[in-house]
């Protein structure tokens, strides 16, 4: 049995959750064997969940669930996977499925694989592939415990609807009071949030000044794309922490990556190498990032961006 925890913020799933199934169902396929779904609080429409090749969908509705709480929801998935059965549990690589990772390992005496971007290979063994070196290579993993544990990255694979919507089932655990008392969440509204977001466009201190940004917003409101920033730019203030990409902010895997004015040190590529399509504007020819881009300008961004702006504006009248 393949067993999916599927996310959900505020009741609602995000991408990352029919990610985690669509790779749930293809696993459960290789192993010949069912995929399963575990929601956790109050979700809306957690059978939905049966499209992506969920068999069945269980929730935990108890109110304890409601906010995160890395201990708590820790007792409950492994609640589940001892009423299940499960050997196989798989989840999405965010900030909660990373918390949550280890925790689970230890308490099922479970081997885990961080950040794969792959469908295990199950001829002859368990292996997953995952990237390595801050995505420089790849390397496989094999996992040999009686229950394995998965965080997937997120865009490794696309949603799939592989079969149709199916009804909630209550299931009840035993959970132990929650250790952390959440008295505000406080959330960046608006655009798709960086780690579920498929365009970025991603400026660095090439900018000059927060006050020249809103070139940046212009042509990610063309592109209907979020915004990203590289640490400098966050440090002092031009900012939001929110928007740093990179090893020391957030990993990021869009399809289309556009970075303005960003030399493209080591430590920003890490978190951005995985992207489908890069695009680099930089007026340096030098500038590192060119070795890692499919499409590189070398120019000044203050011409380039508006005219590429304009351009995308031209095409979307015409199309």
């Amino acid at each position: 049995m393949v067993l999916v925890f599927a996310e959900n913020q505020k009741g609602i799933f995000k991408k990352a959750a029919f990610e985690a199934v669509t790779y749930g169902y293809k696993t459960a396929q290789a192993l010949g064997t069912d995929c399963i779904a575990l929601t956790l609080g109050t979700v809306q429409d957690a059978g939905a969940l049966g499209k992506y090749g969920a068999s069945k969908v269980y929730n935990i509705a108890d109110t304890k669930l409601d906010a995160f709480d890395s201990s708590v929801y820790t007792a409950a998935i492994a609640g589940a996977v001892e009423q299940t059965g499960a050997k196989v549990v798989i989840m999405s690589h965010t900030s909660t499925g990373r918390s949550l990772l280890g925790r689970l390992a230890v308490r099922l005496n479970a081997g885990s694989v961080p950040g794969a971007n792959s469908i295990p290979q199950t001829d002859g063994g368990f292996k997953v592939k995952r990237s390595v070196y801050s995505g420089k290579a790849f390397t496989d993993y094999e996992v040999k415990s009686d229950i394995k544990l998965i965080s997937v990255m997120g865009n490794s694979l696309q949603p799939e609807e592989n079969g149709s919507a199916v009804e909630a089932e209550a299931m009840e655990v035993s959970l132990p009071e929650p250790k952390v008392k959440v008295k505000e969440v406080s959330r960046a509204d608006g655009r798709v949030p960086l780690p579920e977001a498929e365009l970025v466009v991603s400026a660095g201190r090439g900018m000059k000044g927060p006050e020249n940004w809103e070139i940046i917003e212009t042509l990610a409101n063309e592109l209907g794309a979020t915004t990203a920033c590289s640490r400098p730019v966050a440090d002092v203030g031009w900012r939001p922490h929110h928007e740093h990409v990179g090893q020391t902010g957030i990993a990021i895997r869009p399809n289309l990556y556009i970075a303005v004015g960003i030399s493209g040190a080591i430590q920003h590529l890490a978190g951005v190498n995985n992207s489908k399509t890069i695009v680099v504007i930089n007026k340096d020819p030098e500038a590192p990032f060119f070795k890692a881009a499919d499409y590189g300008v070398v120019a000044d961004l203050f011409d380039v961006v508006p005219r590429l702006t304009e351009s995308i504006k031209k095409f979307k009248a015409e199309s």
